[in-house]
Formats: structure tokens, sequence, C-alpha cells
């Protein structure tokens, strides 16, 4: 670190020591006045993240980190700007108002420094440093902003798979599980993991899948649906898949697709009683009184 550098920074965090409730204040009042958070986050809210900040700050310039890593690296001072971030990510911000939040703090810090010297010169230097130090934090809130809403969506998205794919007990040992739309990937790996675990915790020995309200079948779809039926075997129980529907028999037979190996029946109706037969053939073969 140059001396030169070494200067400004000492003499910008004398600033935020001498003034820190001032310039948290002045930094909420900015963020109010432009409308750059609307409603989603409040005064009280805004002070603290203030208070956090401005002290990060500090201790961030007393440290000996150069100040194109010292927003990245110092711990406290990373963690107020992220935290700060993924709030307002949370709280349904634009993300475009959250980095303008954290560069509204340059005005603020910038009238401090003001109050505290009239030296053309050293006002240049220091604004200098503080557009490089709180351009770096605004870049931070923006990627900090963005992966949160990301996280969100990822989370959200699942929440609607799970919803969209509900596991019913529709009498002992017999499960269900009525598909509608469209099959992919990321959906069969939440059906197949909702399915095994309904399987262990109700002890089923037949589950149903109904394809009834899926669209299309191809061979992606088809692999999909193997691989549940394969898993459910390894917990020991049957699967019948339900809903073949002539123009979806036409389109795998087509397609070469082979499902010899698996149960599988016209109507939901005719499921249930392929199941019925299953849990009595099963419970049949577990009476102790059928050996003799």
């Amino acid at each position: 670190m140059s001396s030169a550098e070494a200067a400004v920074r000492k003499r910008i965090s004398s600033v935020l020591r001498a003034e820190a409730d001032d310039i948290a204040d002045r930094w909420v009042q900015l963020q109010l006045d432009r409308g750059a958070l609307g409603k989603q986050v409040s005064e009280v809210e805004l002070r603290e993240e203030a208070d956090d900040l401005v002290a990060a700050l500090t201790t961030g310039l007393d440290s000996d980190i150069p100040l194109e890593n010292v927003v990245a690296t110092h711990r406290e001072l990373y963690q107020a700007v992220s935290e700060l971030s993924l709030r307002r990510a949370r709280a349904g911000a634009s993300p475009t108002g959250t980095s303008l939040a954290v560069l509204y703090l340059k005005e603020a810090l910038l009238e401090a420094v003001q109050r505290q010297t009239r030296d053309g010169d050293e006002l240049f230097t220091c604004a200098l440093f503080v557009n490089r130090l709180l351009d770096t934090a605004g870049a931070l809130s923006f990627e900090t902003y963005v992966e949160g809403r990301e996280e969100i969506i990822r989370r959200q998205s699942r929440q609607l798979l799970e919803v969209s794919t509900p596991v019913v007990r529709l009498w002992r040992h017999v499960l269900a599980v009525p598909l509608i739309g469209t099959l992919d990937t990321a959906r069969t790996q939440v059906v197949m993991e909702n399915l095994l675990q309904a399987i262990q915790e109700n002890e089923a020995q037949v589950a149903i899948i109904d394809i009834t309200g899926v669209p299309t079948v191809d061979t992606a779809v088809a692999q999909h649906l193997l691989q549940t039926v394969n898993a459910v075997r390894l917990m020991g129980a049957d699967c019948v898949i339900s809903g073949i529907r002539p123009p979806i028999a036409q389109t795998i037979a087509q397609l070469g697709i082979d499902l010899s190996t698996i149960l599988t029946r016209a109507t939901l109706a005719d499921a249930l009683t392929a199941a019925v037969r299953l849990t009595d053939d099963s419970s049949a073969q577990a009476d102790p009184r059928d050996a003799r």
C-alpha cells in the first residue's frame, strides 16, 4: 500500500468515526427520498443496515487489505454488503434499486468528508477513493442479489414441483402418484424422491403412477418412468403404470421402447384392481396359515 493511499484511507476512516451517525442518517434519508426501494424495506431496517455497513467500512479501511480487494476479502465488510443484498432480494426489491441503495452511500460519505476539509486536492483524492471503494461494493451487492434471487427461484420451483407431484395414500400398502403435465428430468427426480420416501413411511407394497394427465410420452419420458419403476422395485414394492391411452401406446411402440417388464394398465381403475390383487397375493404369501 502506497503512502498516499494510506493517508487517504486514514482520512476517510477518521471521517467515518467522527460522523458515523450523521452518515448513516443521511444515507437512510437518501434512500427514502429517492424511492429506490419502494416499500419493501422499513426505515428501522435501513438504519440497522446503515449502522452495520458504516462500521464495516471503518474496520475495512483500517485493515492492510488493498483497496481493490477490501470489499471482497474483508469478512465484516463483505458480510454487511452481502446480507443487505440478500435481504433486499427476499423482500422483492429490484436489483437496480439494491445497487443504487449502496451507491447512495457515496453521497453521504462525501458530504461528511466535505464538512471535515476545505482542501480541494484532498477532496478530489477522497472522492476518487470513495468512488472506487463503493463502486466495488455496488457490484458485489448486484451480484449477491442475483445469486440470492436465483436461489429463491430454485427453491420456489422445487416447492411447486413437490406440490404438482403429490403422493396419495389410497389405502393400506397402496400409494398413487397422479401426474399432470410435462414430465422432465427435474420433475421425475422429485417424483422418485417423494415416492420412495412415502413407500418407506407407509410400508407400501404397491405404487401406482398414473400418467393420464401427461400429454405426450417420448423416449426421455419413458426412460424417466423406467428409472422410477426400478427404484420402487429396489424398495421392495411393485409398480403399476396407468393411463396408457391408445395414442401413447402407439407412440411407445413406434419408438421401440420396451415396457414389457412393467405392469401397465389403460385406466386408473384397472390399476386399482391390479393393486388389490397384488396386495391380496402378498398378504396370502405372508399368512403362516397358508403354509400348513
